[in-house]
């Protein structure tokens, strides 16, 4: 395999081929394990684009259903949204009868309702709707939010790693995680005053990954499509099913384990950066702060805080690797 051997010319151009010649998806690539270390090239980026312009799919969407996902975290909110729209309807209807009764209390005579209780029953129809009205705009809200939070989450986990026996890999193959962003001097400081706790660190299966603001940009590249094909192929070649069979395939944790040391470096770095804005932006921090990300083994983020982390706090709240609490988290 050309992404193998590192030939990511050779291994772009096969790709190439097979989308356009032979009805390969683009989702297929995005999601094989094993080109992980392709996926952070620049040959990738421009492959990429013109598949772009060329009318594929190439964003993240298609590898987990966000709904799906949202309804696995809230099983409720749709029962709960029933009973918002079923309430808010039930006033509703009482509403409209008690209006015109409101109208003849205030209007008096013989056989008129009582108008206190005509508006007490008013008042809490008119309560009660804008309160299920408001919850339910509420729970709307949530969701996005939610919905953001689980979109920032599957992007974090294809962001690309150089392993100290200089494979690249995703964060997805991974998980065990602490984030140092910040100036230069400040994450510098930070991996120092780490070393301290290295032995015990290491025992929770943590990873840094330093990112240092403005360090290396992406180089530009010439933007062309791929048009349609003329040519139309009954069956994939031997790749197409290459690239099905490694699809399905997942690296064995064990031998990631024998690679992963204390430190790993970033590739494509302006994307650690957007991802890194977009979080610090979600949750009310001006980007461009230095800050620390822990995430959790399930690559949640467990916790985030302005500055450098106490490593000392860190070793004391995570758990070691072979804790019960670890092997649930995964």
């Amino acid at each position: 395999m050309p992404t193998r051997r590192g030939e990511p010319k050779k291994a772009a151009e096969c790709l190439r081929t097979a989308l356009r010649d032979y009805n390969l998806k683009f989702g297929t690539i995005l999601n094989d394990p094993d080109l992980a270390s392709l996926r952070a090239s620049p040959e990738f980026k421009e492959l990429q684009e013109e598949a772009r312009l060329g009318g594929e799919d190439i964003g993240y969407s298609f590898r987990r259903d966000l709904k799906l996902i949202s309804e696995v975290q809230a099983p409720f909110r749709g029962v709960r949204r029933f009973f918002y729209v079923a309430f808010s309807a039930a006033a509703g209807i009482s509403l409209l009868f008690t209006v015109p009764r409101l109208f003849r209390a205030i209007k008096g005579g013989d056989g008129a309702p009582d108008i206190w209780e005509t508006v007490g029953n008013a008042g809490i129809n008119i309560g009660g709707i804008i309160v299920l009205v408001a919850l339910f705009f509420w729970d709307n809200k949530k969701e996005e939010e939610q919905l953001a939070q689980i979109s920032r989450n599957e992007t974090l986990s294809r962001l690309p790693l150089r392993l100290s026996t200089n494979r690249i890999v995703e964060l997805v193959q991974l998980r065990d995680t602490v984030i140092l962003a910040g100036k230069k001097e400040s994450v510098s400081s930070a991996l120092q005053k780490a070393e301290r706790f290295r032995t015990e660190l290491l025992r929770r299966g943590v990873l840094l990954v330093p990112v240092i603001w403005g360090e290396g940009r992406t180089p530009q590249v010439e933007k062309k499509g791929f048009g349609v094909s003329k040519k139309a192929a009954t069956a994939l070649p031997s790749i197409g099913e290459d690239f099905e069979k490694r699809a399905q395939s997942i690296t064995a944790k064990s031998k990631l384990k024998a690679e992963i040391r204390f430190k790993a470096e970033v590739i494509s770095l302006e994307e650690w950066e957007r991802w890194i804005r977009d979080q610090q932006e979600s949750e009310g921090v001006t980007p461009g702060e230095d800050v620390y990300i822990i995430l959790r083994l399930d690559g949640r983020v467990r916790r985030s805080g302005k500055g450098m982390p106490d490593w000392s706090q860190i070793v004391q709240e995570l758990p070691p690797m072979e804790a019960l609490l670890s092997k649930l988290e995964r």
